[in-house]
């Protein structure tokens, strides 16, 4: 009790409360703009939360965070176009219920399955990150260091399809990370006399490159479209009561985005796919799925909506981000020096207690301003694209200014910023980039001092906890190579059977051309060397 009183006191400051309501009503904004998203609204805020207390900061960024993604329904389903990339899913069905005239009622639902989602997670979050924290003591420099790696591997192979690419660009960013003086004996490391890169290249500078100026790239790049839009009628109320008949889907895909939330690398779009699929597959209509089905709709909203909170638990458990928008936050922790970890609850739970409440308190702050002001709310969408790419750059560019008042970091966020672009372009992923950098940190240390104590390599996992996660890594690794060999067999017998029937087809066309041309000569003995012959009786 003690404990929530003081939190209660921390959250009672002005300037907490702004935070609040700032992260709240922004992130809404900034996800109902197609084409901006929670990644370049954060990286853009990064540098002036470094000089506000970490819980204002970390409201403001976790805000945004969380409620984007209330707010990227509202033109998945009015327009079908997805205000952040995770609301992909939800044009599938939202869409639909708007072209037969029920987008009240999809936003309804949406805004309720949203909810539930966002207050699950914060649930998992408050019961399973002390419990994580109770065992970090167990993780010593040579188990962080696994936790550390079996992070990168998980994020590689999350990208299916694009595992190669996604480990070079999760090594390029290990690389940036040792770019100047390291952290033991100092020496240069990759400066080539370099002055201006002795100390190395900031995160938040490659984050804003790769994220706020690769977008504002595309927008400028791109054209405006004309959006035309019908002013809502009606309460928005009623997707309570449908998410009410609906329990098993909403409770099953917001569980599968926890799960997912907690393993680095994973993410909303494998909670929602897998929700997505499951509710299909236990739906007594699965026919409707895609064209207008409210269980698709609550299934993809709650499982996007559960993995914010959650992805904050290995975070603050163990000091390790498993995405791109939480290893910005690692970087708040950092600069006030706050260490995520044991160590976090046993000196700082009022702090803990403080975020949890804050979290709780955006879900129900976003809820009501949705409620109440979705008219309004949806001539967000009509901001022309080259406007937004404008504001972008020009955010950007002041940001990574403001951080070390240097014009060198300015040329390195822009670099990146094209870097991005192509990217984009080329739709190869940009998130193992960040965390290779702020895992490759992690593991460049822990590594370094755990090699003191380390005389043969078996030595190195001779601790339960350390052997766990190694058998983790391998086991990770064995399944994955043995499902790319079966990709590969099973491509290689499609190919295999698309040669063999054209060969067949071929064959055929051949030997009735000869035939064809044989009728023509009028050649008795060729047509009957062409035809097959018929078998006899005895045969």
């Amino acid at each position: 009790m003690d404990l929530i009183l003081s939190a209660l006191e921390v959250l009672a400051r002005w300037d907490v409360a702004v935070a609040l309501l700032a992260g709240s009503v922004g992130g809404v904004l900034i996800g109902a703009i197609p084409g901006v998203g929670p990644a370049v609204a954060i990286a853009i805020l990064l540098p002036a939360t470094f000089s506000l207390d970490p819980i204002v900061g970390l409201t403001v960024l976790l805000g945004i965070y969380g409620s984007s993604m209330y707010g990227g329904a509202i033109p998945a389903i009015l327009i079908n176009t997805p205000g952040t990339a995770v609301n992909a899913l939800t044009t599938y069905d939202g869409f639909p219920m708007t072209t037969r005239g029920e987008a009240r009622r999809a936003l309804s639902l949406a805004y309720s399955a949203s909810f539930f989602g966002g207050i699950v997670s914060v649930v998992a979050l408050i019961l399973f990150a002390p419990v994580l924290a109770r065992i970090a003591p167990m993780f010593g420099s040579r188990e962080i260091f696994l936790a550390a790696l079996l992070g990168i591997i998980l994020v590689v192979i999350a990208h299916r399809g694009q595992t190669l690419i996604a480990a070079a660009l999760a090594s390029f960013g290990i690389f940036l990370n040792t770019v100047g003086l390291e952290p033991v004996k100092y020496t240069r490391r990759y400066t080539f006399e370099q002055s201006w890169l002795a100390g190395g290249i900031d995160l938040i500078v490659v984050v804003l490159g790769l994220f706020a100026l690769s977008q504002a790239f595309l927008l400028l790049t791109g054209e405006d479209e004309k959006i035309r839009m019908t002013r809502l009628r009606g309460g928005l109320f009623q997707g309570f009561r449908e998410l009410a008949r609906h329990p098993r889907v909403a409770s099953v895909s917001s569980g599968f985005g926890v799960m997912m939330g907690m393993i680095p690398g994973v993410g909303e779009f494998t909670a929602q796919f897998l929700g997505y699929t499951y509710a299909q597959k236990t739906s007594r209509r699965p026919e409707d799925f895609g064209h207008g089905s409210s269980e698709g709709l609550i299934a993809s909203e709650t499982a996007n909506n559960a993995v914010p909170a959650a992805a904050m638990v290995p975070l603050l458990a163990l000091g390790i981000p498993g995405e791109a928008l939480t290893a910005m936050m690692l970087s708040v922790f950092y600069v006030h020096n706050v260490v995520p970890g044991p160590g976090l609850f046993l000196y700082q739970m009022d702090f803990v207690v403080a975020l949890y409440l804050a979290l709780l308190i955006l879900n129900v702050l976003v809820l009501a301003f949705l409620l109440g002001a979705t008219n309004q709310l949806i001539k967000v969408v009509k901001i022309p694209n080259r406007f937004l790419g404008v504001c972008i750059l020009t955010l950007s560019f002041v940001g990574v200014y403001s951080l070390r008042n240097s014009a060198t970091d300015c040329a390195i966020a822009a670099a990146f910023g094209i870097f991005g672009f192509i990217l984009k372009r080329l739709f190869l992923p940009i998130v193992p980039i960040i965390l290779g950098m702020v895992l490759g940190g992690i593991m460049e240390v822990k590594l370094r001092s755990s090699m003191n104590r380390v005389k043969e390599p078996l030595d190195f996992i001779d601790r339960p906890v350390a052997f766990i996660l190694f058998c983790m890594i391998v086991i990770i690794l064995a399944l994955h190579i043995r499902r790319v060999w079966l990709d590969a067999r099973l491509r290689k017998e499609a190919r295999w059977r698309v040669a063999h029937r054209a060969t067949r087809f071929g064959g055929h066309l051949h030997r009735r051309r000869e035939l064809i041309e044989a009728k023509r000569a009028k050649d008795l003995r060729a047509r009957r060397a062409i035809l097959p012959r018929p078998e006899k009786a005895g045969d």
